[in-house]
């Protein structure tokens, strides 16, 4: 039997497999629970209740900052982000990376666009919420940019998983605090939303380890 030898760096490195994995399906239960819990249903609750009066409307200057995270997120702004770190990837040699950056986004923002109708939660009586693409776009961003960065130090396990997932949260916090500053999502959207990108990112780095392996 031909043993396999893996020509590339992988997307997503070794010691961060089993850690990962193991946040992806708690994340996955997150997801689905907070779906469950807001099924059509747009009333304020527990987190919601108590978050959502002290952020939503913020005045200037805070909400020139969350205008400008926001645009981060819209299709203009998330494409050239995503483009850059596609780029940045390339340019060190990190093809799967590069990959992961594309394929990464877009499978997050395929998840949080088919749960929004499915869990129907709406926000100003219109507008789909559940859950927050724009959080989640900016988390899968953060999760490539750490495991790239956990690929380049050569980091362990222990310092791997507290900068991927570091990394993650800090992201997460920032664009959802933009996103219900401005009205655009309920706090819990904005937990939903980081928890696709928890789930969708890993296992597409494994998708695409797997199958530039077996090419």
């Amino acid at each position: 039997m031909r043993q396999q030898v893996r020509t590339a760096p992988a997307a997503l490195p070794a010691a961060m497999r089993t850690p990962l994995a193991m946040t992806a399906a708690l994340a996955t239960a997150v997801l689905v629970a907070l779906g469950i819990l807001h099924f059509h249903d747009s009333g304020l609750t527990g987190i919601d209740a108590a978050l959502l009066p002290s952020i939503d409307g913020v005045q200037p200057p805070w909400r020139y900052a969350a205008l400008v995270i926001d645009f981060g997120g819209e299709p203009v702004g998330s494409t050239v982000l995503v483009a850059l770190l596609a780029v940045v990837c390339f340019l060190v040699h990190r093809l799967r990376a590069a990959v992961l950056t594309v394929l990464g986004v877009v499978v997050t923002v395929a998840v949080t666009t088919v749960l929004k109708p499915i869990v129907g939660r709406k926000i100003h009586g219109e507008f789909l919420s559940y859950p927050s693409g724009h959080t989640a776009l900016a988390t899968a961003l953060a999760l490539v940019i750490g495991l790239l960065l956990v690929d380049r130090l050569g980091l362990g396990r222990v310092a791997g998983v507290v900068l991927v997932l570091g990394l993650a949260l800090v992201a997460g916090i920032v664009m959802g605090w933009a996103e219900v500053a401005l009205g655009a999502h309920y706090p819990t959207d904005a937990v939903g939303g980081f928890c696709a990108a928890l789930a969708a990112v890993p296992a597409t780095g494994w998708v695409v380890d797997r199958s530039a392996d077996r090419l």
